[in-house]
């Protein structure tokens, strides 16, 4: 066992006034080794992000002592700030500077001298593929490269430690793989020790060690593969020939004696309660089972909802599953794309889009940091005019019907976009208001809202205290306050922990089987999995449009027998950068 790197014994850390006082760490106790990555692993509001600023030495402890690199991080928080870099979720970059002059900022906040710089930043540019960026200004970069250039900020002066707080959240798989790539190195070649918090459990799995928080308390500490053996003999995979797989998961989720049920390709993944399987799988003989190795999402998963009330597991589950059931005859066209273009000054953002999507479908757009997501979407909520093409959304033509389009649209915005200093119910009374309802109608829908989406205990909150996940509950309710027949939802799960990723999808499959028309994008390539058809942009262009399936199957290989999401997707983008080289 390496020396620890970091300490902390007894930690705990409050926040608020004593009639709203909230803990965020409890008593925590816990070790991380030099030389290696140990992943911070919990839900919403689990205390990660606290953890990280007291060992930077940010915050006061209020109870118990942290040590990072043997100094005491409250006492010595100069001297610890000067050995470590941290890189918290929402990174300084000064947007209106280009790259360059970024890392002269950080370079002269961290004392770098002068003679060192250059060959420090062509490392860092050649190790974060920024060097033909050096003078585009920050603000012009994609998201994935603004995480780059992050790292590389807090990189210009070689910490011993790097804390990195959830540095992977919002980019797309290209750019993940290339953010740990970096980190991969970092600690290979320079010895560098990383601790690093994540919201995607396949993350976790890189670690060598995962320490899991969860309402400000340690779970559990050791290799991943220790959370993964919980549930060895208790994970399956579940088919029904003939049923798509978000209806039987949507069957299957929350029945007694099932864990968890989430789509994964072609058949549903089942986590069991026991090694036996239970009633609402083995008394339906149309279903196909059979035993899978565990993971650590699976091992994750069964903990969190081991600690959590039965009523309160399966709530949304349930209503996906009492929904009306899905509509296999219906092919009425609700939004039409033909021949999209738009450019901001010489740039094309969108570049010649063309997709039709039918009523109660939910219908994917993917695709790289850039690649023209957002664009598309802000045109088809009327929110930005095409510049060239022809848009119709509820057979509305958006050069003429905008306004009337949007009242039969609900947007959910890729950044939370609602009114951070309106509490709660102010938010949704201003969206009811907006989007005209009134009287008995608008306090009827203001009711259902703060009912099914377990808003009520924060109605009088400013909606800018809430923890992410509950922020993303009530953006939801708002885009739906209208019951618009078609939702557009852009990185709806982004950074929200795994269990709301859960919670958020078993509702958009309610709506999809009520024959409300989805369109969402995401950078979870399991996610994509739900889809009834994606598709893949880049560069503002379509690459492939076509059921997921189909979109796997091209991507099979030699190498790849039984291509993952990730694989198909990051196949066709280094193949269209390749060819676009």
């Amino acid at each position: 066992m390496s020396e620890a790197i970091l300490a902390a014994e007894g930690l705990s850390k409050s926040f608020g006034a004593e009639a709203k006082r909230v803990t965020a760490l409890d008593q925590v106790s816990l070790r991380a080794r030099a030389g290696v990555v140990t992943g911070l692993i919990g839900p919403d509001a689990a205390g990660k992000t606290t953890f990280m600023r007291l060992a930077a030495g940010l915050l006061t402890p209020d109870a118990g002592r942290i040590a990072v690199l043997g100094l005491d991080a409250t006492r010595d928080a100069l001297k610890v700030q000067a050995l470590l870099g941290y890189m918290p979720q929402r990174f300084g970059l000064y947007e209106d500077l280009s790259v360059q002059e970024n890392l002269d900022l950080y370079a002269d906040l961290q004392g770098v001298p002068r003679a060192d710089r250059a060959p420090r930043y062509a490392e860092l540019m050649h190790m974060t593929g920024l060097a033909p960026f050096m003078q585009r200004l920050a603000g012009r970069l994609s998201g994935g490269m603004k995480q780059k250039l992050g790292l590389a900020c807090t990189l210009v002066r070689a910490p011993r430690l790097l804390l990195l707080d959830e540095p992977t959240v919002g980019v797309d798989p290209v750019s993940r793989r290339e953010l740990w790539a970096i980190v991969d190195r970092l600690v290979r070649a320079e010895g560098m020790s990383v601790l690093l918090s994540t919201a995607y459990l396949d993350e976790a799995e890189r670690c060598a060690e995962v320490i899991l928080l969860h309402e400000g308390r340690v779970l559990d500490q050791g290799p991943p593969a220790k959370v993964s053996a919980r549930t060895t003999g208790r994970v399956w995979a579940v088919t029904r020939p003939g049923t798509r797989s978000r209806d039987l998961q949507a069957q299957l989720e929350g029945r007694p004696g099932i864990v968890d049920a989430l789509v994964q390709g072609e058949h549903v993944r089942v986590v069991t309660a026991a090694a036996e399987l239970p009633a609402a799988i083995v008394d339906d003989k149309s279903i196909v089972v059979r035993a899978v190795p565990p993971r650590f999402e699976d091992g994750f998963i069964d903990m969190l909802r081991s600690r959590q009330p039965a009523a309160q597991h399966g709530t949304a589950a349930a209503a996906a599953a009492d929904a009306a059931p899905p509509r296999t005859d219906n092919h009425d066209i609700v939004i039409r794309v033909e021949g999209v273009r738009r450019r901001f000054g010489d740039f094309w953002a969108v570049d010649g889009v063309d997709f039709q999507i039918r009523r109660g479908e939910i219908f994917g757009l993917l695709g790289a940091n850039g690649a023209g997501k957002t664009t598309t979407f802000r045109m088809l909520c009327g929110l930005l005019p095409a510049t060239a093409g022809r848009l119709e959304v509820a057979g509305l033509d958006l050069r003429h019907a905008a306004a009337a389009a949007r009242q039969r649209v609900g947007y959910m915005s890729q950044k939370f976009s609602l009114y951070g200093i309106l509490s709660v119910a102010q938010n949704l009374d201003f969206f009811a208001s907006a989007y005209g309802l009134n009287g008995a109608a608008r306090r009827t829908r203001i009711d259902w809202a703060l009912t099914e989406f377990e808003l009520a205990e924060f109605a009088e909150q400013a909606s800018a205290d809430l923890p992410l996940g509950f922020k993303q509950r009530l953006a939801m309710a708002c885009a739906l306050m209208h019951e618009p027949e078609i939702i557009f939802l852009d990185e709806p799960t982004s950074g929200v922990d795994p269990l709301a990723r859960r919670e958020f999808w078993q509702r958009i499959n309610a709506l999809a089987r009520r024959g409300v028309t989805v369109l969402v994008t995401t950078h979870f390539m399991e996610e994509a999995e739900y889809c009834d058809r994606l598709a893949i942009m880049a560069a503002g262009k379509i690459l492939a449009t076509d059921e997921p399936a189909a979109i796997k199957a091209r991507a099979r290989s030699a190498e790849h027998p039984e291509p993952s999401m990730e694989d198909a997707f990051i196949g066709l983008i280094e193949r269209a950068a390749g060819s676009s080289a």
